[in-house]
């Protein structure tokens, strides 16, 4: 049984799974700008416009950290004071004051609802103003390209070498795309499962209706089945889920260990051509693109992946607070009802409180101390410099695996 709660943990919507992937994002984004910033030594104009870029996610990873303390603060009223003077009101039979405290419930939710919601249009924003900073990227490698000659056997072997890297990274999406959808059948599976049981357990129907998370049914499936095949097809979904869910990790860890070496490759690239006499410019103005593309996609994931997941589990947590305010009218036949709705919801209050804290520990680090690179005019560094700067980024970039980082925050 012990076991099982693992596995349950892991598979809960209420595990730390909507912040899992924060850190790596927020870290590789410091990188990929840092990259992108040694190479525009030379370019003046896309050295500040890249600038800007930077410390705008350096703005707005602030400013995400401020929303998340005010979601934590906000978590630690409702479990530590308005919650249980709603349940006391609800014990002493006082409607009135049960309604207020409600309202007051109410308020300080639409409040941080609001506050996230603002941040997703921000991210969007900034997401728009990376896109048209990497179009003037674009622009100017398009005039660069005209003085490009004939590549060398070496640069040839290069460019090959990337090509057949890009081919295992399309292979492994389509894997990858596969291994999600088994992940949604088995869920959904589960989910039937479920049901099923709900409709045999006598009771377990109106708990099904009162616990407000997947996580929390099923754990409460463990301790109401008695019948062995029950208990075992819960146990063997679960385990289906937690393997395909760490193929899915194992997977794109390989994958960014991929991107890593076309990175490389691609700046061997670089290298070989400034060897060889020809204008390495528009070389490395393609790897400044490509890191801004790249933060592109982190800030869509931030954005959606994660902003618009706690936007969700907000407004989940919003309806599931105020799923019994009816019952209020008659306390005397529904309070027990009202009750039990209340004390799970404060659990997942809880839950949220203490996964907004992780991630706004993450932002805050990331905010105030990744762009310190910011400091340094990369025209004005030595070959060596240049160098060691470079091989210290690619140094981290390759360090960050992201199955690591899922197990090190969900422990």
């Amino acid at each position: 049984m012990a076991n099982s709660k693992v596995l349950v943990a892991r598979g809960s919507s209420w595990s730390p799974e909507f912040i899992q992937e924060l850190l790596p994002s927020a870290q590789r984004t410091a990188l990929l700008y840092h990259l992108s910033y040694l190479c525009l030594g030379g370019f003046p104009k896309l050295e500040r416009l890249v600038r800007e870029q930077a410390l705008e996610t350096q703005l707005l990873f602030g400013s995400s950290e401020a929303v998340l303390m005010k979601c934590v603060s906000t978590s630690s009223k409702l479990v530590s004071s308005l919650l249980p003077m709603l349940m006391k009101a609800v014990e002493n039979n006082d409607p009135d004051l049960a309604v207020k405290y409600l309202e007051e419930a109410r308020a300080r939710i639409d409040d941080i609802i609001e506050a996230v919601d603002d941040m997703v249009k921000r991210y969007d924003e900034h997401n728009q103003n990376v896109a048209t900073c990497t179009s003037d990227v674009v622009q100017e490698k398009l005039e660069t390209e005209k003085e490009e000659q004939k590549y060398s056997k070496e640069i040839k072997s290069l460019l090959e070498a990337v090509a057949k890297l890009k081919e295992e990274l399309r292979k492994m999406t389509k894997d990858e795309n596969e291994i999600e959808k088994k992940i949604e059948d088995k869920n959904h599976e589960l989910q039937n499962h479920i049901k099923d049981v709900s409709r045999r357990k006598r009771g377990f129907g109106i708990l099904a209706a009162l616990v407000p998370c997947f996580g929390a049914l099923i754990k409460c499936l463990y301790d109401a089945a008695t019948g062995p095949g029950d208990t075992a097809k819960t146990q063997s979904l679960n385990a289906e889920l937690s393997r395909l869910s760490s193929e899915k990790s194992s997977l794109q860890n390989k994958k960014w260990s991929i991107q890593i070496k076309v990175t490389d490759l691609q700046l061997q690239l670089a290298n070989s051509q400034l060897q060889l006499g020809v204008i390495p410019s528009h070389v490395h103005l393609k790897e400044v693109q490509r890191c801004l593309s790249r933060i592109q996609n982190i800030l869509v994931n931030l954005g959606i992946n994660f902003w618009k997941k706690v936007e969700t589990l907000l407004d989940n947590l919003k309806e599931k607070t105020f799923v019994g305010e009816d019952l209020i009218e008659d306390l005397n036949d529904l309070k027990e009802e009202f009750l039990t709705s209340i004390e799970a919801a404060e659990q997942c209050w809880q839950r949220f409180g203490e996964c907004c804290q992780k991630a706004k520990d993450i932002f805050r680090v990331q905010s105030r101390d990744a762009y310190q690179f910011l400091e340094i005019d990369p025209a004005k560094l030595s070959k060596d410099e240049w160098d060691e700067q470079h091989k210290s980024v690619m140094e981290k970039l390759i360090q960050i695996n992201p199955l690591e980082m899922s197990i090190i925050i969900t422990e």
